[in-house]
């Protein structure tokens, strides 16, 4: 899982084995330790609607609805948005980058804009 945050918007990306896991666990975290004090982002689902966000005690939460996961898992939908507060939240798929990057991505899903690539 990874976070970005830029101004007001919050986005997590996902790999399958994240999307799995949130199904299987219905809740994810990671952790960056800084000098003595670490940032928990966290992924948790819910029966709620409409995807949500809380900061407290060092955790940035995102809360998504189950019916979210459920899409996510068995559809090509690529993500969800909510503009719906001050704050702007994006949960979607970690797709293989079309830059060569040292980071593995062997969990990534298959960039769709690879493909257009390779077709010119």
């Amino acid at each position: 899982m990874k976070i970005r945050i830029k101004g007001n918007a919050l986005r997590y990306r996902l790999t399958k084995s994240d999307i799995s896991a949130l199904a299987s666990h219905g809740c994810l975290q990671e952790q960056t330790d800084f000098a003595g004090q670490s940032l928990i982002y966290a992924l948790k689902a819910t029966d709620d609607d409409t995807l949500t966000a809380e900061f407290f005690n060092n955790t940035i939460t995102l809360f998504i609805p189950r019916r979210m996961v459920a899409e996510l898992i068995n559809t090509e939908k690529v993500g969800f948005e909510d503009k719906s507060s001050h704050l702007q939240l994006l949960i979607e798929k970690d797709f293989t980058c079309l830059d060569n990057v040292d980071e593995d991505q062997s969990d990534n899903y298959p960039n769709p804009l690879a493909f257009q690539r390779t077709n010119r």
